[in-house]
């Protein structure tokens, strides 16, 4: 398990995938009521935050997610992320590595000043 990892004030743990094998990992590993997070669009790490969901650690995973993502590197604008649990994910035999479904999700939408502002506190 080579994942990203961040910790939250509140000492949150939050793993983030680095690439398609490495997030086939993280999913292998999530429990179903954990919190997951991956953009809409693909090239995107899945981010997931272990254990229970604190304070706004549910934005900060969103962060994560967006600032890691394709969209973000190539375009640095603002980027919608899927929310869902460990429950809804599925994968089919036709899925290729690091690929998912995910029966039901909420939308989130991150905001590039949010990333911005992110990156400076963190110095990522």
């Amino acid at each position: 398990m080579n994942f990203r990892k961040f910790v939250t004030k509140q000492g949150t743990l939050i793993f983030i995938g680095r690439d398609a094998e490495n997030n086939e990992e993280l999913i292998k590993q999530v429990r179903d009521k954990e919190e997951v997070f991956h953009t809409e669009s693909p090239g995107s790490p899945f981010v997931n935050i272990k254990g229970k969901l604190k304070g706004g650690d549910g934005k900060i995973a969103a962060i994560l997610c967006a600032k890691y993502s394709r969209t973000w590197k190539e375009n640095k604008k603002d980027i919608i992320v899927h929310r869902f649990k460990g429950k809804d994910i599925y994968k089919s035999k036709e899925m290729k590595i690091g690929t998912f479904g995910v029966k039901k999700f909420r939308k989130m939408k991150v905001k590039r000043a949010d990333i911005r502002n992110f990156e400076k506190k963190y110095c990522l």
